[in-house]
Formats: C-alpha cells, sequence, structure tokens
C-alpha cells in the first residue's frame, strides 16, 4: 500500500505518521504542501497533525488552499481513503470533506495525555480491526479539539454511524476533555472514506512509548 503524507508549514508529526506506517510495512512518501498532484498510485492519503500555517486565523483555516488540498479533496471525492490526524482532522472539516466545526477547548487551554476512547462504529476501513464499545488509550495534544455539530447534524452522524470515537475514561464512562458535542473525538463522512480523529494514534504504536493501541487502528486500513 502506498500512503501519502501531506506535508505543510508547521506540520510536526510527518515523520510520526510515516514512521508508524512504515512500521506496519507500508510505502511512505511526504507529499509538500505546494504540488499540486498526489503520488501515482496512492492509496491512502494522511493529513497529519501540527500547527499547519502557525494555526493563524484559526486551527487549518489557511491550509485547505494550498495546491495539494485540491489534489487531495479530488481524490476524496472519487473514492479514495483520507485520514486526518489533528490538525488534518481540522483541515478536514475547513475543506468541508466532514461536517461540523472546531473551536478552542472548553478550558481554553492546550491539552496533552493519553485518554482512553470508545469505538462506536467499526462498521468502516479504519476501525474495522476493532470491536464496539472497545476501549483504547492514544494521546491527544490539541489546543482547538472540541468539535461542534449542531443537533440535526448529530442525528444525522448517528444515523449513518459516522460518529467514530468518544472520549472516556478508563471504565468506559464519559470524561470530556474538550467540550465536543456529544464527547466525541472522531467522525467519518457518510461514504465512509474520509475519516477524522483528534487523538494521535501515530503516537501509540509501541508499548514502550505507553500504548500500542494505534496499530488496531492504522492496520484497518492494510486490507
Amino acid at each position: 500500500m502506498l500512503v501519502a503524507v501531506a506535508v505543510f508549514p508547521g506540520t510536526n508529526c510527518e515523520i510520526d505518521t510515516k514512521y508508524a506506517f512504515e512500521k506496519l510495512g507500508q510505502e511512505v512518501v511526504l507529499v509538500f504542501h505546494k504540488e499540486e498532484k498526489l503520488p501515482e498510485g496512492t492509496d491512502l492519503v494522511v493529513l497529519p497533525g501540527g500547527f499547519s500555517y502557525g494555526d493563524y486565523l484559526r486551527s487549518a483555516a489557511i491550509a485547505k488552499f494550498s495546491p495539494i488540498m485540491k489534489a487531495v479533496i479530488d481524490f476524496a471525492n472519487q473514492g479514495g481513503k483520507v485520514l486526518g490526524i489533528c490538525n488534518g482532522f481540522q483541515m478536514l472539516v475547513e475543506a468541508r470533506l466532514l461536517p461540523g466545526a472546531m473551536k478552542r477547548n472548553e478550558n481554553v487551554h492546550f491539552i496533552s495525555q493519553f485518554h482512553h476512547l470508545k469505538v462506536i462504529a467499526n462498521d468502516n476501513t479504519f476501525l474495522q480491526k476493532c470491536s464496539v464499545g472497545e476501549l483504547l488509550n492514544v494521546p491527544i495534544a490539541h489546543g482547538e479539539g472540541s468539535f461542534y455539530i449542531d443537533e440535526a447534524g448529530l442525528k444525522e452522524l448517528y444515523a449513518n454511524h459516522q460518529v467514530l470515537l468518544t472520549y472516556t475514561n478508563e471504565k468506559g464512562d464519559v470524561q470530556n476533555p474538550n467540550g465536543s458535542v456529544d464527547s466525541i473525538a472522531g467522525i467519518c463522512n457518510k461514504s465512509k472514506n474520509v475519516f477524522g480523529l483528534m487523538p494521535h494514534p501515530e503516537r501509540a504504536i509501541e508499548k514502550i512509548l505507553g500504548s500500542s493501541d494505534g496499530v488496531k487502528m492504522l492496520e484497518g486500513f492494510l486490507n
């Protein structure tokens, strides 16, 4: 599988992402934001975490105008698989590839810690290796990660199994670190080929670093 990882000014997770997929035996190419085309044969595009363009205006508001994003949008609209992690999730929302919006964390502080997640839906490529209700322990690191969507939009997300992950404690009870609506940590589009989450599975692929739960998540793309 060929994984294209887009790199923007201020991105800081592209090497971690590259390492994670290479550890899973995949070929990874870093694609600069000024490129206008994705590598031929790309199977998965990953928009990694960081602070694209310094998060001026608001997170990912500038990145969506980068030349590579037109190619990413075209790729997604043709059914190609796209994964947005943290700032990448923010990009997907800004580009309208995913519904909703991102706000500052409820406590207005940057949060960096491990946090438990509950798998809500696994009828998708990303989480097919996980079980519904399974708890995962994955790092979060964001200052503008409070996901918002109106009531009608929220009902539609659940109706279409687009809510993928929610924030919980180690027992599976709701523990919302940032004020996200319904404690949502990750969603997908209706077609289930575009996925976004604020937590960092690429930082949870080795037990020596605290957790390997990210492996099972990323492995979903390998089938």
